[in-house]
C-alpha cells in the first residue's frame, strides 16, 4: 500500500494537480483541505504519513496550520507549496516545523523528491 498523503490548497485545480502527480506515482491521497483548519481537523482524524500544506489559504494559513498539526503530532511530515517570492514565509513554516518546501509553479519531481527525502528522513 502506499504512503498516506492530505493535500491541502484553498486551489482546487492545485490540489488536483498534485493529486494526479502522487496517484500517478503510488501515493494513496486519503484527504484534500481547502484551509488550514479543516487540515488540523483531517490530519486528526486520517492521520496520513505525509501533508502538503499551502501557505497562503483563508481562515487558516499554512504556518498556523503546521503549528496545530504539530501540537497534535510533533513528527508529522508537512511539506511546504509556496509562491515565488515567498521565502520569508516558508522560513516561518520551516521554523514552526515543516520539514520541506516546494514552489510553485512546481515540477512533477520536485514534489516526489521531497515527498522521499521527508519520508526517507523520517525513517518511512
Amino acid at each position: 500500500m502506499g504512503k498516506r498523503v492530505l493535500i491541502v490548497d484553498d486551489a482546487a485545480f492545485m490540489r488536483m494537480m498534485i493529486r494526479n502527480i502522487l496517484t500517478k506515482s503510488g501515493y494513496d491521497v486519503v484527504g484534500e483541505a481547502e484551509n488550514g483548519a479543516a487540515a488540523v481537523a483531517l490530519y486528526q482524524e486520517l492521520r496520513p504519513d505525509v501533508v502538503t500544506m499551502d501557505i497562503t489559504m483563508p481562515e487558516m494559513d499554512g504556518i498556523e496550520g503546521v503549528r496545530r498539526i504539530r501540537q497534535i503530532d510533533p513528527n508529522a511530515n508537512i511539506i511546504m507549496v509556496s509562491a515565488m517570492g515567498q521565502q520569508a514565509m516558508v522560513m516561518e513554516a520551516i521554523q514552526a516545523g515543516a520539514k520541506d518546501f516546494i514552489v510553485k509553479p512546481f515540477q512533477q519531481e520536485r514534489i516526489l523528491q521531497a515527498i522521499e527525502r521527508v519520508l526517507a528522513r523520517a525513517g518511512q
